[in-house]
């Protein structure tokens, strides 16, 4: 069962009882069925624990799709995007490496999200046949959805409707707002890269050259050439 807690500025989940932390190392690439298959996994340690296992990015996306089935009341940040090509070079392993510790400090930071069976089962299971009873268990789970609300323990005080409307309204604002400038801003920097690749970098290779011509055009003069300016 998940708690709800009544705080000085309203509703909120009860804190973890066993707070902890999660390490992403040590991306590998491995092989399977004689080398046929080719991925790269990462050693994931939870602080709790100290005993790592190792997970593809699959069991990742696995993860990551029974949140979303279990908590349609949460909002479960996307993993980083998958990639077709180019998924053994180095700057794109350690770009997903990165992106994947950020999702998993989000994960064991939250309250709720941190205690889910699913998850503990992902962090700690280390056996291949273990991990395929577990994963048929979580996939099993009928609280999802709707039925999520029968695990949670809500408080006993009184709660006034119009107060409650109020605040449910209010966030319904704020979360339509956030979204609508957040797919702005998305837009806005998209234009901005767009452009810098296109037509800016024209106007700054132009503005190089200029300073460039003032460069030589001091050169031309060795009483006050670059050595004197540098001195």
């Amino acid at each position: 069962s998940y708690t709800i807690d009544m705080g000085p500025l309203g509703p909120l989940w009860k804190e973890s009882p066993q707070p902890f932390t999660c390490s992403i190392e040590d991306p590998t690439k491995q092989t399977k069925f004689k080398g046929i298959k080719t991925y790269i996994s990462y050693r994931v340690t939870p602080s709790h624990t100290s005993r790592p296992v190792y997970r593809r990015y699959k069991h990742f996306d696995w993860l990551y799709n029974r949140l979303l089935h279990k908590f349609t009341v949460i909002s479960v940040p996307h993993l980083p995007e998958k990639q077709a090509t180019g998924r053994f070079e180095e700057d794109f392993i350690e770009k997903r490496k990165r992106r994947l510790i950020l999702w998993m400090n989000h994960m064991t930071s939250h309250p709720v999200l941190s205690q889910y069976e699913g998850f503990e089962h992902f962090l700690m299971c280390a056996d291949d046949k273990q991990w395929k009873l577990g994963k048929r268990r979580a996939e099993k789970d009928e609280m999802v959805g709707a039925h999520f609300m029968l695990t949670l323990q809500i408080p006993n005080e009184h709660q006034d409707l119009q107060d409650v409307e109020e605040r449910v309204d209010a966030f319904k604002n704020f979360a339509k707002k956030m979204d609508d400038s957040v797919m702005q801003l998305t837009h806005v920097a998209s234009e901005l890269v767009r452009k810098h690749l296109g037509g800016f970098r024209k106007e700054f290779q132009r503005l190089g050259n200029a300073f460039q011509s003032i460069s030589q055009a001091f050169m031309l003069d060795p009483p006050h050439s670059s050595d004197t300016f540098n001195n």
